[in-house]
């Protein structure tokens, strides 16, 4: 998962404007208000998808059942806000996955609430550490060709790899990465789905070798791209981050992943303490390239067997608990 790794330099470019959050959640896990947004923006006037299987409503149920009625209702309140689902091939492999993501498309449709996937399965997927994985370079597209023909049709968004471009040069692979990345964006786009394509996070890189990946990965032919998924930076230095990429990248625009970005960082990115859950998803105001907020990584979820947490992507009581409380929850 993100890491902050030693290669920030200066800037390239820096844009003037940058985005102002605004529209309200109607309830913690409701309407994204469409007073002032865009009308082009993919999340005006959208209810999104809750997941009423999420490992957060699950562990609320788990603690309901022991009697523990304060656990609960805080696990309760993290599950009632919209969280993208993640599709692994580890849990859900071809001639499984598109019958998993069918299911949650159809309950979203009677609900008139629009799904956000996390699609997450690139071949050497974190280079080998902690969220380690993936499919081979044959299997890939047969998995990624499977998700996209069981969302066709409906108005689902796709956030497309989280690291796969960031890591790119670590895992000693940017040339097969651009391609591996680039041909899902088509496979998902042909089946019209919103698209954006991770561009790891503020404290990753200079924004301009970012948008050099992303221009080469083709998001000229993605709805943009999405910055600060499982990482914990505050949103305004995202906004400052993304808002230089989108000036790069012919004003691609962007989603940012505020899901646990309340106390802003530390500089640590595998469960670090003292952090805080973000503000709820919401789309932004016409005027900028920021679509919305939105959360990504799930709280509650660890991000490896680091700082006292289970395995990556394995809910985790206490962090769920650390992260509400410190954030006033």
């Amino acid at each position: 998962m993100p890491r902050v790794l030693p290669r920030i330099g200066l800037a390239v470019a820096i844009v003037a404007i940058v985005g102002v959050l605004a529209a309200m959640v109607i309830g913690v896990g409701g309407i994204l208000s469409q007073g002032g947004v865009a009308s082009d923006n993919p999340f005006a006037g959208k209810t999104l998808f809750v997941d009423p299987a999420s490992k957060a409503a699950t562990a609320a149920a788990e603690e309901k059942k022991a009697g523990d009625e304060g656990d609960a209702a805080v696990f309760t309140r993290i599950a009632e806000v919209p969280t993208a689902i993640w599709l692994t091939p580890e849990k859900h492999p071809i001639d499984d996955v598109g019958g998993y993501a069918s299911k949650l498309v159809d309950e979203a449709a009677k609900l008139k609430a629009t799904p956000v996937f996390v699609v997450y399965g690139i071949p050497n997927r974190d280079c080998g550490n902690q969220s380690a994985g993936g499919l081979s370079n044959d299997d890939y597209p047969v998995w990624v060709k499977e998700i996209a023909d069981s969302l066709e049709g409906s108005d689902s968004v796709i956030i497309l790899e989280p690291d796969a471009l960031a890591l790119a040069d670590e895992c000693d692979n940017v040339d097969e990465r651009l391609v591996q990345v680039g041909d899902s964006v088509d496979t998902l786009v042909a089946a019209g789905l919103t698209v954006y394509i991770d561009a790891g996070h503020s404290n990753w890189g200079p924004a301009a070798e970012m948008a050099d990946l992303l221009n080469r990965a083709g998001v000229e032919r993605a709805r943009g791209f999405s910055t600060n998924v499982s990482n914990y930076n505050t949103t305004d230095r995202e906004q400052y981050y993304a808002n230089s990429i989108s000036a790069l990248t012919n004003g691609a625009h962007y989603v940012i992943d505020t899901g646990r970005n309340g106390a802003g960082s530390n500089g640590e990115w595998c469960n670090p303490p003292g952090r805080a859950l973000g503000a709820t998803p919401e789309p932004a105001k016409s005027g900028s390239a920021q679509d919305a907020t939105l959360w990504v990584k799930p709280p509650g979820e660890s991000d490896g067997e680091c700082n006292g947490g289970p395995a990556a992507g394995e809910w985790w009581n206490e962090n769920a608990l650390e992260l509400a409380k410190n954030a006033g929850w």
